[in-house]
């Protein structure tokens, strides 16, 4: 006899072969956003069964779902699911519904699509569990196999790849007043609805409701999986009180040391990231300002009347640069958001965040709106999510800083000044004529003054070079620095922003 859950995993197939789901819309997850901003906010249950609730790390990670029972697996559909078991970190159930054209059918928690490893574990005690999340399969690199495409897991978490790509940087629903002494926010993801696809289909939708304790959301993901990964992202979020700050789109990634800032443990790799930079356009200009690791919180941030677009980008793609054979940091995505319509006036805010390691996700970017709508109205927000390595988003006709360094050359006597080298390349710079003359553009804020200004070809790379020579009035205040490439009538170059931290005594 046929198990109950294969008997059901049955259905499912031949639900999502029957056709395309009409049963269930964004506009039916945004109803019951409303309706739960209406109601005072309840803590969810975190209480895991002693089985469960006793594993620790490395127990937990011998959890794993068993392949053979991925769904849409046996239907030999485009795109297959695998789930987390809810442990350790991961304690707040997760709801799934699949949607047909039949209707939504919730999909239960069943222990036996998980293989425990070495762990002794009751089964019949983890019956009534929920699952931590669950990630999506597309055959991104080889018609032969799926690659993982996009995990959602914890929080409001969730990480894309698209092909040639390794997990990296992740991005989130919202940041509610990161940064601020009152401490974070996290909303939860608390019930998905995935759309079951049909043979032949190219793009998965999802649906999930969003909870916390000042608001509430309804979100749709349409992932649209290859060389980049596209996510077409439509929001609606209802305040139940007001924010100190929402962020809006938020992407967070990792940045421990790297070019423009050396580790100083002896470490075997030259640089250790998941994104080197934040690249931001406006309606007037691209700027690209370099990531750090401050020795203490650092925010800063770029006023628009609206975004065209910004991102947390992998820039430096050579291997050479980390030498990390397990870690692969040059084929980590760059994530680049593309809002839709007009998002109004507010800001582009950058966190960073001091971290001791490379385990930490330190750097946080996103969209400040300059108003937010009062408790108990909409405030919609739609954006694609672009996950990129073979074709990054660069500035339109322009040259790009591909490197920044800082420190001191040949010194002579006692010297506290700082050299910085900022190299160009791309855009016009490879058609200008051996004797072009550019000029560095150079800003340097009220706590530095500049000592020294060369602009020069680099004739290794055809690029060119800004070198700078500054001196810092306070070395425990942050030193703001902004560069461009010009020649007698054009900026050749987007604008290099740079955020020197103050150093504490």
């Amino acid at each position: 006899m046929p198990t109950l859950s294969r008997c059901l995993l049955t259905m499912f197939f031949a639900l999502a072969l029957a056709g395309p789901a009409q049963a269930f819309s964004f506009n039916d997850v945004a109803r019951r956003a409303q309706s739960l901003s209406e109601r005072s906010y309840e803590k969810p249950d975190t209480r895991l069964p002693k089985e469960v609730a006793d594993l620790g790390y490395d127990q937990y990670r011998d959890i794993r779902f068993r392949q053979d029972q991925s769904l849409w697996r046996k239907a030999k559909l485009p795109f297959e699911l695998q789930f987390f078991h809810p442990g350790l970190y991961y304690n707040q159930e997760v709801k799934i519904n699949l949607v047909t054209a039949q209707g939504v059918t919730p999909f239960r928690f069943n222990p036996d699509y998980f293989d425990y490893g070495r762990n002794n574990v009751d089964r019949s005690k983890l019956r009534d569990l929920g699952y931590a999340g669950f990630r999506a399969h597309y055959p991104l690199n080889s018609k032969n196999y799926k690659d993982e495409l996009i995990v959602f897991l914890g929080a409001s978490y969730f990480r894309a790849l698209g092909k040639g790509q390794r997990y990296g940087l992740s991005a989130r629903a919202l940041a509610v007043d990161t940064g601020l002494m009152s401490g974070e926010e996290f909303p939860h993801f608390n019930e998905f609805w995935v759309q079951a696809p049909k043979a032949g289909d190219q793009e998965l939708t999802i649906y999930a409701l969003l909870d916390s304790k000042r608001l509430t959301g309804a979100y749709q993901f349409r992932i649209k999986p290859g060389d980049t990964t596209q996510i077409d992202v439509r929001s609606r979020v209802y305040l139940r009180e007001e924010v100190g700050k929402l962020g809006v789109a938020p992407l967070t990634s990792m940045y421990f040391f790297g070019e423009n800032q050396p580790n100083q443990n002896a470490d075997y790799r030259p640089e250790v990231h998941d994104s080197d930079g934040l690249l931001v356009q406006t309606d007037k200009e691209w700027l690209w300002r370099p990531l750090s690791n401050p020795r203490r919180l650092l925010i800063t941030s770029f006023s628009a009347s609206g975004p065209r677009g910004y991102g947390l980008m992998q820039r430096d793609r050579d291997f050479r640069h980390y030498e990390d054979l397990e870690a692969r940091y040059e084929q980590r995505p760059s994530a680049w958001v593309e809002p839709k319509g007009n998002w109004g006036p507010g800001r582009v805010e950058l966190v960073q965040i001091p971290t001791p390691d490379e385990t930490n996700d330190n750097i946080v970017a996103y969209w400040v709106p300059e108003q937010l709508p009062a408790p108990g109205k909409p405030l919609d927000v739609e954006y694609t999510l672009h996950w990129q390595k073979l074709r990054e988003t660069r500035p339109e006709g322009l040259a790009r800083a591909v490197q920044s360094r800082y420190g001191h050359g040949l010194m002579r006597g006692s010297d506290d000044s700082i050299r910085f080298h900022i190299d160009f390349e791309g855009g016009a710079l490879p058609d200008l004529p051996d004797d072009a003359k550019l000029v560095g553009g150079v800003w340097v804020g009220d706590n530095g003054e500049i000592l020294e200004r060369q602009t020069y070809r680099n004739d290794v790379t055809g690029g060119w070079r800004i070198s700078l020579r500054v001196k810092r009035q306070d070395p425990e205040k942050p030193l703001e620095l902004r560069a461009v490439l010009r020649n007698d009538k054009d900026t050749l170059s987007e604008t290099w922003s740079y955020i020197l931290p103050g150093e504490p005594r």
